[in-house]
């Protein structure tokens, strides 16, 4: 039951304002973690996708499961932890953003879990990254 760890860092020519309102809007999420649909259920504090609020994760053939945001600092970062219904524990996601280069910008982001279960975060790992990924690399704003 080993810590998975997800490192991601990635840069897109478009400016890091755009950047990261698409990727906070928890409903865009969808696409980074297909095939799992992506909803907000609560919102937050101040801001609809900030701080305290729900986002839930539904995955075919499984238990949909939430994750809350607990940190959020406009054009800056993003921190969120499952909060509810997973078979993963002691997750902990963040994305980093800064520019880069001419108006673009810089995605570091990092996702750490274990299972709850013996091999279970280590195969999750691999397709959660993998699905990151491509949804990053097919993202258009």
């Amino acid at each position: 039951m080993g810590l998975q760890r997800i490192e991601i860092d990635k840069t897109f020519p478009f400016p890091v304002d755009a950047l990261f309102h698409h990727l906070s809007d928890h409903e865009n999420l969808s696409a980074l973690f297909a095939p799992a649909k992506v909803r907000r259920v609560k919102a937050g504090d101040v801001e609809p996708n900030g701080v305290g609020s729900v986002r839930r994760l539904s995955l075919p053939l499984t238990p949909p499961f939430e994750e809350t945001v607990t940190e959020f600092e406009p054009d800056r970062r993003i921190a969120y932890r499952i909060t509810k219904g997973s078979p993963l524990r002691d997750h902990f996601g963040e994305m980093v953003f800064s520019e880069h280069g001419d108006g673009g910008s810089r995605l570091q982001y990092t996702i750490v879990f274990r299972g709850k279960v013996p091999l279970l975060g280590a195969l999750v790992k691999p397709a959660l990254e993998n699905s990151i990924r491509r949804g990053l690399n097919n993202l258009r704003l």
